[in-house]
């Protein structure tokens, strides 16, 4: 398996492709421990202090005026991750749930969090090896945070939930022994780390990004074989056309099709004695279409 090393801040969407594509697993560039360690020793200090810290030492939502005694911090950040895993519907894909996984080291390595890094380990040797939570499609709350979906994708880690490893879908506890991996459990602030972000909704959005410029892609060359097909002309795909409207995405796609038809027998076979003025407009106007796609895909 294919591993990528990830600087975060500056990952780039070629990368999170891979990532999503190829299932190629991930190691943070060590280079961001030291933040990571420094988030978290400020958290177990807060953790131990009388000052009431949210979602620290104190409950959640209309509970947040509840000291939690320091000897509690630990079933408390267990408790909020079960009691959130009221998903429902299908799973998402592997590919998803694994770009969740993926996104979510990627905010830890930021280091303003507060997690210890052995949670990011097990991130980490989750991808490597395998192991993928079981997350239901529907029962997110979005801006507030993921909170049901990142649930069932934690629950995995404190050995609960479902996970799926080689084929089989199990207890994520089981899961986390087949691969040879040990549960974890969550300290100060752990488990609202793990669930106050979007990874669910960004791992959609950039699923459908990375589907939406394949299908521009596929359908750049399905242009070629059409115009091929029907022995069209290659004069509207001229490089001066194009070079008139200084749009990026036609002027590529324009590019693409002339290397794709150049040297086509079909198109030789034609290029005297044809007496058609021009092809019909879904043909000719091709470059327009696609590049257009191509120009606000890259501005997702």
């Amino acid at each position: 398996m294919n591993t990528l090393t990830l600087t975060p801040g500056a990952v780039t969407l070629a990368q999170l492709a891979d990532i999503f594509w190829t299932g190629a697993a991930i190691r943070l560039d060590r280079t961001c421990r030291p933040a990571v360690d420094h988030a978290a020793r400020q958290i177990a200090h807060a953790a131990a202090g009388e000052v009431p810290v949210y979602g620290v030492n104190t409950g959640f939502g209309k509970l947040a005026s509840i000291k939690v005694a320091p000897g509690d911090t630990a079933t408390l950040q267990r408790n909020l991750i079960l009691s959130h895993c009221c998903g429902v519907g299908e799973a998402v894909t592997v590919p998803i749930a694994r770009l969740m996984m993926a996104l979510k080291l990627l905010s830890f390595g930021r280091g303003a969090s507060g997690v210890t890094w052995d949670r990011i380990a097990l991130l980490e040797a989750m991808l490597e090896r395998g192991v993928t939570p079981v997350i239901p499609a529907q029962g997110s709350v979005g801006a507030s945070g993921d909170l049901a979906p990142l649930s069932h994708m934690t629950a995995v880690l404190i050995g609960h939930g479902k996970a799926a490893y080689q084929g089989r879908i199990m207890d994520g506890g089981a899961a986390l022994k087949a691969a040879g991996l040990s549960p974890i459990t969550l300290g100060p602030k752990e488990g609202l780390a793990f669930i106050n972000g979007t990874q669910f909704s960004t791992a959609h959005a950039l699923a459908g990004l990375f589907k939406a410029w394949r299908a521009a892609q596929n359908a750049l060359v399905t242009s070629a074989m059409s115009t091929d097909a029907i022995m069209g002309s290659t004069a509207p795909t001229q490089p001066e056309i194009h070079a008139l409207r200084g749009h990026r995405g036609q002027i590529e796609t324009a590019a693409a099709m002339r290397a794709l038809l150049d040297g086509s027998d079909i198109r030789a076979s034609h290029v005297d004695g044809d007496t058609r003025v021009q092809d019909p407009y879904c043909i000719r106007c091709q470059p327009q279409v696609t590049g257009a796609a191509m120009d606000v895909l890259r501005q997702a």
